[in-house]
């Protein structure tokens, strides 16, 4: 059963100018693997969803190109606007309750879809490198059903 995505009362876009202050968190799986539901991980530095999507969307542009629409779990961010501006580009961010937890999916025009298992920001160190480690690895069969 699909739920309808999160509505927001309010809806203007965000625009992302500001540049990152930290290097991104990220780890993904080498290209053309099928294997598994997960296809790497995602560190955000807060909970704010449309300060930590540019950066984050910036280097997955390059494997995906143009990313006009993310999926997320609405219990793993604070409220985020329907849609933010980057690069001139429109993404539409769709909130669900039913979404499996700790994941965010990004998808491109061309509808290919990238599933990062989502490390929450206050998450050690140590747990979260090797949490994105093994999200990353080649071999990695994780299924959505099993992510918590």
């Amino acid at each position: 059963m699909m739920s309808a995505p999160h509505l927001s009362i309010t809806s203007p876009a965000v625009t992302a100018t500001e540049q990152p202050r930290y290097p991104l968190r990220l780890r993904l799986r080498p290209k053309a693997l099928t294997t598994g539901d997960v296809d790497g991980a995602w560190w955000p530095r807060s909970r704010d969803l449309a300060a930590e999507l540019p950066t984050l969307l910036a280097v997955l542009a390059v494997r995906l190109g143009e990313i006009p629409r993310v999926s997320y779990n609405l219990t793993e961010w604070d409220t985020a606007p329907s849609q933010i501006a980057i690069g001139g580009v429109r993404v539409r961010l769709s909130g669900f309750w039913s979404r499996p937890p700790h994941t965010v999916s990004v998808v491109a025009a061309d509808r290919r879809r990238l599933t990062l298992l989502l490390v929450p920001p206050d998450t050690d160190p140590s747990t979260a490198h090797q949490t994105m480690m093994r999200a990353a690895f080649r071999e990695n069969a994780m299924s959505l059903s099993t992510v918590d």
